[in-house]
């Protein structure tokens, strides 16, 4: 009757389950003891593990289940004589010791009360449930006590990021053994612990830093005292390469350890380590890139360098794969990505570098080249036979050098390094082989811009090679045929029957297209030199865009007779506007019209305007005739227009000049618009040498005027 009113004031449909009421005192009884050893949690290890006994229990009931040959992770238990009292901001032993208790409690649990109290095997497991309860509360606990240590800035954390480090494997080892290996619902379960630990893994990843560029900086100053010796007979690269990727993977293999679930998580230690790998690698090539030229001549140190850049492109290939691939997160792959690109980009500098450091010589074999193809006499086309026997003789210096210089490559660069010497050294022949030898000694429009404005002849000196090289350098037909065959033995020797580079980059590269033009508008008449210059050069009136010192009104007619074909030119010259200009004298300004196309040797190619006293906008009015047959098109030519002072008894200045293509004319069969005048007009790679080339035709009425006329610049001003 008793029980039956308890059920009733308890609004209980039954009699509780007795394995309800165990289960419930279970618990408290966990709690009861869960509390106990956390309020008195030193007192408790030091009178139960104070003996030896006692440690090596502890030992073989926290050891976690990873590596321990990777720092940071300790595996041994705090020490028993080490005074914590409580949690603290300066010390983390409390925890491991208080999951030493805890570990002991659900090993008994296990081992003894789960086999007394087996009266419900189906609803009761004391071990599961002491696991299942020691580490909801432990985690609360923990967790808490780690926001708190979070929120204290890293610089200011008294306790060293490895001893978190050393906490977080030691929770782990106890989640593993006492809580996954006994609780079966949480084998399917991802903890939530590792993100307690991430302002602290990011902090040891931080440190790691520092900590490894000091570890780069002793191991290549240990390899360079030692003079960079290949770490065994067979592997071509020096030590330090080795002694680098042993702490990054170290790294990789610590991060590993963590067994992380959670996928947010790893990607921010990927991301953050990704960094690292960055920062040391490149900090390893950087350094090399900055002492590689104080190896110049020590063939055998540089190809070592060499092939330890290409090493960490291969270990760091390898790295990649361990830290996950292909599966990596989007940031760390495109971070790694970049930076395999960037050593790849060292690599080809390096080997640039090297190949540059032996260019003097190279060159001078080219000029002993360039001395035998002087005896090639004549200008008649030869037959194959004679021609390959003449090519041979001529390209010997070359050869001799290349094949001693590629054996030493050989034997001492890995495969990769050797190909990219290839390309290297490739680049550097075939380019000397035009400064040399096909074209003037200087490579680029810049050397023109920098001529002395006082006379325009002296844009055309130093073109025609009197302020550079000799007059004689004019090749024959004859030996531009023999040279072109030398490209061709050239080409199979760095092919190295298939050993070497491909047939299909060697004739690609830009270096060989660049020559094989220079010797094809080389034989060209001057007409055809002109005419491609006319269609090539799309931008000769840049300058005058960017910045114009007056202008001229013209208007162009073009008129094509219907029955010879002929085509005439009229052009009208009206006004100029703005000239600016200052001299101490009197000012005569005029304009000079100069066609320039084909066939006009036997025409007359130049008209000029009177000039005008001192007025800056002068008006002309004056109109001129250009007669320009019909064996080409009227988009084969093109006018230039100059402003020049007059000037008595010495030369006439420039003031501005522009060009106008006749194919804007065309269309509409007549055009007019100010032009702007520039100091120059603007051309290309391809513009310069054919200026080159026609400098070098002095006896060429027609190519000197051309030469002197695009090679002209605006004069200094009299202030």
């Amino acid at each position: 009757m008793a029980a039956r009113e308890s059920m009733n004031v308890q609004e209980l449909s039954g009699p509780p389950r007795a394995s309800g009421a165990v289960k419930g005192y279970i618990k408290n009884c966990i709690h009861d003891t869960y509390h106990f050893l956390f309020d008195n949690c030193d007192e408790v290890y030091r009178r139960d593990f104070e003996n030896t006994t006692g440690v090596e229990k502890i030992n073989t009931t926290t050891t976690d289940t990873t590596n321990n040959d990777h720092p940071p992770q300790q595996t041994n238990p705090p020490s028993a004589d080490t005074e914590t009292v409580g949690p603290s901001l300066k010390s983390l032993l409390f925890w491991q010791k208080l999951m030493c208790l805890l570990n002991c409690v659900i090993i008994e649990d296990c081992k003894r009360y789960s086999l007394v109290l087996n009266q419900f095997p189906s609803e009761l497991n004391v071990g599961q449930n002491s696991a299942d309860t020691l580490w909801k509360l432990l985690s609360a606990d923990l967790k808490e006590h780690l926001e708190e240590h979070a929120r204290i800035p890293a610089e200011k954390r008294e306790v060293k990021s490895t001893a978190y480090m050393t906490l977080h494997f030691k929770v782990k080892g106890f989640y593993d053994q006492s809580v996954k290996a006994v609780v079966p619902e949480s084998k399917n379960q991802t903890p939530d612990y590792p993100t307690w630990f991430e302002p602290f893994v990011m902090q040891w990843l931080n440190e790691n830093d520092d900590v490894s560029m000091e570890y780069l900086h002793n191991a290549l100053e240990k390899d360079r005292q030692t003079g960079f010796q290949q770490t065994s007979e067979h592997c071509l690269f020096s030590s330090s390469v080795v002694d680098v990727f042993t702490l990054l993977n170290q790294w990789d293999g610590v991060i590993k350890q963590l067994d992380l679930n959670d996928p947010i998580v790893i990607n921010k230690y990927m991301q953050r380590f990704s960094v690292t790998i960055s920062q040391v690698l490149l900090g390893y090539a950087n350094t090399i890139r900055r002492t590689f030229e104080n190896y110049g001549g020590q063939d055998r140190v540089c190809s070592i360098l060499m092939n330890n850049i290409q090493q960490l492109r291969l270990n760091l290939e390898k790295l990649y794969e361990l830290m996950g691939g292909n599966n990596l997160d989007e940031e760390s792959r495109m971070m790694l990505n970049e930076l395999q690109k960037q050593l790849s980009d060292v690599l080809d500098e390096l080997s640039a570098m090297f190949v540059k450091s032996i260019e003097s010589t190279i060159r001078q074999c080219i000029e002993e080249v360039y001395k035998q193809l002087q005896n090639i006499k004549g200008s008649n086309m030869t037959g194959g036979g004679q021609k390959g026997q003449d090519s041979v003789v001529v390209t010997k210096p070359l050869f001799e050098y290349l094949n001693q210089r590629l054996t030493v490559f050989a034997n001492q660069c890995e495969k990769t390094v050797l190909k990219r010497l290839l390309k290297e050294l490739w680049k550097a022949v075939i380019i000397d082989l035009e400064k040399v030898i096909v074209l003037p000694p200087f490579s680029d429009s810049k050397h023109l811009l920098t001529i002395p404005s006082a006379k325009i002849e002296d844009a055309y000196r130093l073109l025609s090679g009197e302020l550079g090289r000799d007059n004689d350098r004019l090749l024959t037909q004859k030996q531009c045929q023999v040279l072109d065959r030398g490209l061709e033995d050239l080409k199979e020797f760095f092919h190295a029957s298939g050993q070497g580079l491909k047939r299909n980059y060697l004739e690609k590269t830009q270096e060989l297209q660049s020559l094989k033009y220079a010797l094809s508008l080389y034989t060209q008449t001057t007409d055809s030199l002109i005419k491609t210059f006319v269609k090539t050069e799309k931008e000769q009136d840049r300058p005058a865009q960017e910045e114009s010192f007056g202008e001229v009104s013209i208007q162009v007619d073009l008129f094509t007779h219907p029955g010879s074909g002929e085509h005439k030119v009229t052009v009208k010259v009206v006004a100029a506007n703005g000239l600016k200009w200052r001299t101490s004298g009197i000012f005569r300004p005029y304009v000079e019209l100069t066609m320039c196309g084909p066939h006009l040797s036997d025409k007359r190619r130049r008209h000029s305007t009177k000039s005008k006293n001192n007025t800056w906008i002068p008006k002309y009015n004056e109109t001129f005739h250009f007669m320009l047959g019909n064996e080409e098109e009227p988009d084969c030519y093109e006018l230039n227009v100059s402003v020049k002072d007059y000037c008595f008894a010495r030369e006439d200045r420039l003031i501005g000049m522009n060009v106008i293509k006749l194919s804007t004319v065309v269309e509409q069969g007549s055009w007019s618009s100010w032009v702007p005048l520039g100091s120059r007009v603007n051309f290309d790679d391809t513009g310069l040498t054919i200026l080159k080339i026609l400098s070098h035709r002095t006896n060429d009425e027609l190519a000197r005027e051309f030469v002197q006329l695009k090679s002209a610049r605006r004069h200094k001003e009299e202030v």
